[in-house]
């Protein structure tokens, strides 16, 4: 993932990103990183859709940094987006031979092509996550075999009137285009608009709680012409590219839901599926399968509605770990459901980026890993590294652990040898 670049930061501090919070997505979304080397924040956690953006532009991002605001304009500050630290004391040398070893290292890494496939031959679909055109044309050159998460909403963060099908056709069809060819794909989650992604014609305001209130497919009960438009504006830009295309929806927490979404995609053509974030799809995964082509596992918001503790409250972040056994067992019981119903089941959160989880998660059963395309290769290489029995232990070992850090430690252990 880029989040794992060293920077050594020496010139004007602004230039860092110096926040207050947890910065709004929208807000990171229109940062340069030609001139942004690093984001610090006071407070937010990793799985934040701020740190997220990030990571999908290249920039690493420290949350929850207590006494950012303190740091001096024009010192030396070494970001290191791996082990979420920061250093304003680093001797300069010390800090430019760090950040060297760091691209040498990633330099490495670079002469992995994919396929992903583990040691016996077992093939893993490596995917891109996107956000938009210019996001998608980049990672088409990644070795990934489509798009695994097009987050639409991140088109949409600063418009204030909804877009028209064929405003919304024309933006789709961008990241389609990116990615036509045999054996490639996008999967088009719907608008994820709410929580710390509000959208001026989508969500709702002052929510008293809006992370657990009216976002994601929720919106589309009191405002069903929103689905069905950008329904119509995906079909059309999948008519006109001619990408297998596929469609999701976020906060799905019924089977009742899960057909009523499908039902409206396969209308168009296209095929279903729907986000496992909420706890009560990942217990009705076998069920959600009945009626639906595909399952995406969230780890992000499924660790949060999981854990009970917010992604964006640093205090709570040992909680909001992926690595939580409970989390584990969730998407465990997930990917086992579609083994036995023979369908396609991802990962798209943040912990796909993970190299060490990633075999876990393979060795639990998931087909797919969508991930930033800086994260790609670490990935493949690691999968690509191990047998599919390696992987098997591996989801054993998370699964048994008792805390996150035990299941990275069992993981590493049954990795290395």
């Amino acid at each position: 993932m880029n989040m794992k670049k060293l920077f050594s930061i020496f010139g004007n501090i602004a230039l860092v990103g110096l926040l207050t919070s947890a910065a709004g997505a929208a807000d990171t979304a229109g940062l340069d990183p030609a001139l942004v080397l690093a984001l610090l924040t006071e407070k937010g956690g990793a799985t934040s859709h701020t740190a997220i953006i990030a990571r999908q532009l290249g920039i690493p991002c420290v949350v929850g940094v207590a006494g950012a605001l303190e740091l001096v304009p024009g010192v030396g500050v070494l970001v290191d987006g791996t082990t979420g630290t920061v250093d304003a004391s680093a001797d300069a040398d010390d800090a430019h031979a760090r950040v060297a070893a760091d691209r040498a290292a990633r330099a490495a890494l670079d002469s992995w092509t994919g396929p992903a496939e583990t040691t016996d031959g077992v093939r893993i679909k490596l995917l891109a996550n996107v956000a938009d055109g210019e996001s998608a044309r980049l990672s088409s050159g990644a070795p990934v075999e489509g798009v695994g998460l097009f987050r639409t909403e991140l088109c949409f963060l600063d418009r204030r009137d909804e877009p028209t099908v064929d405003e919304q056709a024309a933006i789709y069809g961008e990241v389609l285009d990116a990615f036509t060819g045999p054996g490639r794909y996008v999967v088009v989650r719907t608008l994820d608009a709410g929580s710390d992604k509000p959208i001026a014609f989508a969500t709702l305001e002052d929510e008293e709680n809006p992370a657990l209130g009216v976002r994601g497919l929720r919106l589309a009960v009191n405002n069903p012409g929103l689905l069905e438009r950008q329904l119509d504006g995906i079909a059309a830009a999948a008519r006109a590219s001619g990408t297998e295309t596929w469609v999701m929806a976020p906060m799905v927490a019924t089977v009742a839901e899960a057909a009523d979404f499908a039902a409206r995609v396969r209308e168009r053509g296209l095929k279903a599926g729907v986000m496992v974030e909420v706890p009560s799809a990942a217990l009705l995964a076998d069920r959600m399968l009945e009626v639906v082509d595909f399952l995406s596992i969230g780890t992000n918001d499924l660790t949060q509605y999981t854990m009970a503790a917010d992604r964006l409250a640093s205090d709570l972040a040992h909680l909001t770990d992926p690595w939580q056994p409970a989390v584990l067992q969730l998407i465990a019981t997930t990917a086992v459901a579609g083994q036995q119903a023979g369908k396609s089941v991802g990962v798209c959160g943040e912990a796909a980026a993970d190299p060490l989880l990633a075999v876990a998660l393979v060795g639990m059963g998931v087909t797919s890993l969508s991930m930033a395309a800086a994260a790609v290769r670490p990935v493949g290489a690691q999968l690509s590294a191990v047998s599919s029995e390696t992987c098997r232990e591996a989801a054993a070992a998370a699964l048994a652990a008792a805390d996150p850090m035990a299941g990275r430690e069992a993981v590493r252990a049954v990795v290395t040898g």
